[in-house]
């Protein structure tokens, strides 16, 4: 299976091309113009391969939540490129996709052991998080399981209100770590191991997204929605993120 991968959604400007579990990955730290450099990612990555749109299988892009922008330009890019070539495509979790690229970190550093929570957690600006937990289970023994990753507590919230069930140890994965102290003495002698340098990579958005075509999952371009969390990106909002309307 080969799937082409994008993700804009934060600073982290990446493109992979996924094939057959191996993954050719390009990243590039850009702060603003992800539309400029997108697609020529995206020319470089599918030329090393030998490859065109029409060799492939399926497209997967990072969904959000992430930045406002970079979320819509990856989704547009990728919804343009599924409708040229008539290829499926799926939107992942980038708070997903950031939870298993700090299962892998750990566990190329022999530190990950079940049962584990990991939180994802994204600067959102203006004192706010994007943050969801996902429960890795005793005898974990496939990190790469999509099952790992699905939340339904996606959220935009504040290091303060932030809450996480369990008791287990906690790994902390993105920069919404850097947000204040309150979020590491919420979290108090649980934390396992933070990496807040950590930001979402279409090489993980592709190895969850291979999984989820495999099992037969995927929709047209035209119904691929993206995830904002915030709905207050065109003026600077006066209530707190989480906060009641």
């Amino acid at each position: 299976m080969r799937i082409l991968a994008l993700d804009t959604a934060t600073e982290n400007l990446s493109v992979a091309l996924y094939t057959d579990g191996a993954v050719l990955l390009r990243e590039s730290a850009v702060v603003r113009g992800h539309g400029q450099w997108l697609l020529p990612m995206v020319d470089e990555v599918l030329g090393e391969a030998g490859i065109g749109l029409a060799a492939l299988d399926a497209i997967a892009v990072g969904r959000g939540p992430g930045a406002f922008t970079g979320v819509r330009i990856a989704v547009s890019v990728a919804q343009g490129l599924a409708f040229a070539s008539g290829l499926p495509i799926n939107g992942v979790s980038d708070l997903a996709a950031l939870a298993l690229g700090a299962a892998r970190c750990a566990s190329s550093e022999g530190q990950l052991a079940a049962p584990l929570t990991i939180l994802s957690c994204l600067d959102a600006r203006l004192g706010g998080l994007y943050a969801a937990d996902f429960r890795l289970a005793p005898g974990t023994q496939d990190i790469t399981d999509p099952a790992h990753y699905v939340s339904v507590h996606e959220a935009l919230t504040t290091p303060a209100a932030l809450t996480l069930a369990g008791e287990e140890p906690v790994l902390v994965a993105g920069h919404g770590w850097k947000v204040g102290t309150q979020l590491g003495a919420r979290i108090g002698a649980r934390l396992a191991r933070a990496y807040p340098d950590l930001l979402p990579s279409a090489g993980d958005i592709a190895r969850l997204a291979a999984r989820l075509f495999s099992a037969g999952a995927g929709v047209a371009p035209e119904q691929l929605a993206p995830v904002y969390l915030r709905d207050d990106v065109a003026t600077r909002s006066t209530r707190a993120p989480g906060a009641p309307r």
